[in-house]
């Protein structure tokens, strides 16, 4: 078996920049190792739970009246690329009129938040946060909706009927 892992174990990547750098221990020079794409998923999974973590936090903090006075402003999900350059920031606001009020509140607040976030986190780069509005809630209870509908057509015909 040598120093490295067999060709079996091993994922070919397409991107070039990853290839250039796969020293993981592999005999081949292009693949890089299941293990270490997995820690690295791993890491960035843990890093959009801390930045959600803090970012809700953070929210509580910010005086700017589009975002502090609308009610309840969640974070639905973080995404966050593998070289930790940006974040894209999933928000879902309570009040469905007011998204877009709030998505340009939390834009203009978006140095500050990343300011805090990068005392808080202590990471290399601090990620550029991107604001986008989520719908999934609205997406989930449209289709639950449905559902029920199809259900209660569906349903057995009592006899009293």
């Amino acid at each position: 078996m040598g120093g490295g892992m067999d060709q079996l174990t091993c994922q070919l990547l397409t991107s070039p920049s990853v290839r250039a750098r796969s020293d993981s221990g592999c005999q081949s020079r292009t693949p890089l190792c299941r293990k270490d794409t997995t820690m690295a998923s791993n890491r960035i999974n843990r890093i959009n739970e801390e930045i959600q973590r803090e970012l809700s936090d953070l929210f509580r903090q910010l005086k700017d009246p589009r975002v502090s006075q609308v009610g309840m402003v969640s974070i639905t999900r973080v995404d966050t690329t593998n070289d930790l350059r940006y974040a894209r920031v999933y928000v879902s606001a309570l009040n469905k009129d007011q998204e877009k009020d709030v998505l340009k509140g939390l834009k203009s607040a978006a140095g500050f938040l990343r300011r805090e976030l990068g005392h808080a986190l202590q990471l290399r780069y601090t990620p550029e946060l991107q604001f986008l509005g989520d719908d999934s809630i609205s997406h989930g209870a449209h289709i639950l909706e449905l559902l029920r509908e199809d259900e209660r057509r569906n349903a057995p015909k009592t006899e009293e009927e």
